[in-house]
């Protein structure tokens, strides 16, 4: 069957007989744009829930005298309630708004950083990072990118793109915050003063985002003789739409993480060391965070699912350098050709849903496929260190990647010959 998506948001409205909540206060105009360095701003504060306890690890390992593999459980129930999380609190923002969850989650994570700062026991620990802080952290990216696409049009893949990008953000300045705090007085009395700052910078940033966002019918009503360009359809259900982005969201995301999470192991194994790998992480995260917001322009031209198609086709071809090229200079290139393939990738999925979905469910259902990206950066993570724990390469473990990628791909070709042009509609 035919779903026609009916997202007046996704409405591209002439200037000419437009009433005043159309105009310059509402979308794409000055407070749009307010509201998105807002939402930058509380996503970079956010990101701490993850990357505070990657900083902490060798310490919290050392103070409770356990291995590796159980000190590396935090980190692991972090991005499970983070998963979780993105689709529980999507769909509160999208019958609340986003204020009240954004509040309710900075509350939560300082009470879990305060917690998790005071225990001695290191299941306790995992378990206050899993249930306060990576719930908490989800509120400050699917949910808050989903918010921010209600307040544009002309600019939608710009502002996602840029929202998005608080998290890269927050991976370049607080790993470094946290070590200078943890070296001058240990991690325990580093998480207590996290929680201070989380709950005094967020709560009245999130009172600053109080407007509601423009309802699904006010531009149709605002608009008098006004030619109106409704959003794209696609020969699927709904339902069918969302189970095919799901498995491309795992997909891209298997192949993504085979780079991003073994890099510094690989040069380890090939005699470079541990830190040209790390340095190598960093090339490819600064290198994702510049395509991140050229990928939001190049939506704006041509779609969430042209864009999404050639970030994973990039990808693909950058993973398929890694397997005849290890030397050191080439893998320092081919980890910033990754890092600039995968950037957009993973915000076009929001920009999708915006195109052709409805918007009372825009919040749940990104949250959903963020969650099921990060299945499959857990799925591919794991697997790709079993692949070479067998077959004691990495090379077999690459080209697990690359066939993941190819399924993405061929989803999102079927996705894109489905798709209908937009609807004109004179009202």
């Amino acid at each position: 069957m035919v779903f026609c998506a009916s997202v007046s948001e996704n409405l591209i409205v002439t200037t000419e007989n437009v009433s005043a909540p159309l105009g310059k206060e509402r979308i794409d105009g000055p407070y749009a744009w307010l509201r998105l360095s807002v939402s930058v701003a509380l996503g970079t504060i956010g990101s701490i829930g993850f990357w505070g306890v990657v900083v902490i690890l060798p310490a919290v390992q050392t103070e409770f005298g356990v291995d590796r593999s159980d000190a590396s459980m935090p980190y692991t129930l972090t991005m499970l309630g983070f998963a979780a999380g993105n689709v529980l609190i999507g769909r509160y923002v999208d019958r609340l708004g986003i204020v009240i969850p954004i509040i309710t989650a900075a509350v939560a994570m300082g009470l879990g950083f305060v917690g998790a700062a005071v225990v001695s026991d290191i299941w306790l620990f995992a378990l206050l990072q899993g249930l306060f802080i990576g719930i908490g952290t989800a509120a400050s990216f699917g949910p808050l990118i989903a918010d921010v696409s209600h307040w544009f049009i002309k600019r939608r893949g710009v502002a996602v793109a840029l929202c998005a990008c608080g998290n890269y953000i927050g991976g370049t300045i607080w790993p470094l915050v946290v070590q200078a705090l943890m070296d001058a007085n240990g991690w325990r009395f580093t998480y207590v003063v996290i929680a201070v700052v989380v709950v005094v910078t967020m709560v009245p940033l999130a009172l600053m985002l109080r407007r509601p966002p423009p309802l699904e019918d006010e531009l149709p009503a605002a608009a008098n003789n006004t030619t109106v360009t409704e959003s794209k359809t696609i020969d699927l259900s709904q339902r069918s739409l969302m189970i095919m982005l799901s498995i491309a969201g795992i997909a891209c995301c298997v192949a993504m993480s085979m780079p991003q999470v073994h890099i510094v192991a690989y040069c380890a194994d090939l005699g470079y060391g541990a830190a040209r790998g790390a340095e190598m992480l960093s090339l490819m995260l600064a290198g994702g965070a510049v395509t991140r917001v050229v990928s939001g322009f190049v939506a704006d031209y041509i779609g969430g699912v042209r864009t999404l198609l050639i970030g994973s086709f990039l990808q693909g071809m950058a993973l398929l350098f890694y397997l005849p090229f290890d030397g050191l200079m080439s893998l320092y290139v081919i980890s910033l050709m990754f890092g600039l393939a995968q950037g957009g990738i993973v915000p076009s999925y929001a920009i999708i849903v915006r195109e052709y979905m409805p918007a009372k469910v825009a919040a749940e259902r990104v949250g959903f496929l963020i969650m099921m990206t990060i299945v499959g950066m857990a799925f591919g993570g794991w697997s790709s260190g079993w692949i070479f724990d067998v077959a004691g390469s990495y090379q077999a473990a690459f080209l697990h990647g690359i066939a993941w990628n190819v399924l993405n791909v061929g989803i999102m070709v079927m996705i894109l010959f489905r798709s209908r042009g937009p609807r004109i509609v004179t009202a």
